[in-house]
């Protein structure tokens, strides 16, 4: 097994897997596992690197496992997440629910987000928004603890406050949760109509599929919070969600109207905002 590849013949492996974006994967992996830049791969594409590791992982491309678990790293919003299985992969259509959340949140209120994952969306908003403080829940406690590290890491830890709790269950107990009331609800939920999902490309996988199952309708989540954790906000809260393209209409129904929705720079419907 060699550890050593040329650009061009990176490329030409993971195309031949069936790999997409196969050129992008290649540069991904000759960058982490050899230190090179893209422009080094682009103006020389015949040069092969070594690396150790470099042949397993582009293995493991091959068997369409994620690049991004692959590295163990990620980046969102201009910063670096450590990524793993316990953790939705971040993605750019994500960067727009941060960006309104950055836009549109008043200042110095308490933030909660439901479904942190890995704490990408709380970092970025606590790193873009020094007066605000954020309690991530999550419900799983290898993910919450990763959400914390990519806190730590990225300089916020002493602003995201961690909460280990099921979004179906927290509020049962009668107990107030940290922070509350807060000025603002963010989530990006699992929004995927569970018979979707099977349907998806066989990256995702890999993905926890709890991050992905939105329900029959993939409406579940929105369904929840816009009924149960209107309880936990403050008379002029916000909701901040990210959709699915072709949900606007019904999370909007479920609003009684009130959302604001935004769309990306493709032209699909991203975010919904909705004020009380």
């Amino acid at each position: 097994m060699k550890d050593r590849y040329s650009y061009d013949q990176l490329c030409r492996y993971l195309q031949a897997a069936g790999v997409n974006e196969a050129a992008e994967v290649a540069v991904l992996l000759l960058e982490g596992f050899c230190g090179v830049t893209r422009a080094d791969l682009i103006t020389d594409r015949h040069r092969e690197f070594e690396a150790e590791g470099l042949s397993a992982a582009a293995e493991r491309c091959a068997a369409r496992y994620p690049v991004q678990y692959v590295l163990g790293y990620w980046e969102f919003y201009g910063h670096r997440f450590q990524v793993n299985e316990n953790c939705l992969i971040p993605r750019p259509d994500t960067e727009m629910l941060v960006e309104e959340a950055v836009r549109s949140i008043p200042r110095g209120v308490s933030v909660l987000e439901i479904g942190t994952g890995s704490g990408c969306i709380a970092v970025s908003l606590l790193c873009a928004r020094p007066d605000l403080t954020v309690t991530a829940m999550e419900k799983d406690p290898e993910t919450l603890a990763l959400a914390v590290e990519n806190a730590r890491q990225n300089g916020v830890a002493d602003r995201f406050v961690p909460l280990l709790a099921d979004a179906f269950q927290a509020l049962k107990t009668g107990e107030a949760l940290p922070g509350a009331p807060y000025g603002a609800l963010v989530s990006n939920p699992p929004y995927i109509p569970r018979q979707v999902i099977d349907t998806l490309e066989p990256e995702l996988f890999y993905e926890p599929r709890a991050a992905l199952d939105g329900g029959e309708d993939g409406l579940d989540f929105y369904r929840l919070m816009l009924s149960e954790y209107r309880s936990v906000l403050t008379e002029d809260g916000l909701f901040l969600f990210e959709i699915g393209y072709d949900q606007a209409e019904s999370v909007s129904a479920l609003s009684d109207g009130k959302a604001r929705v935004i769309r990306d720079l493709g032209g699909n419907d991203r975010v919904v905002e909705i004020k009380l």
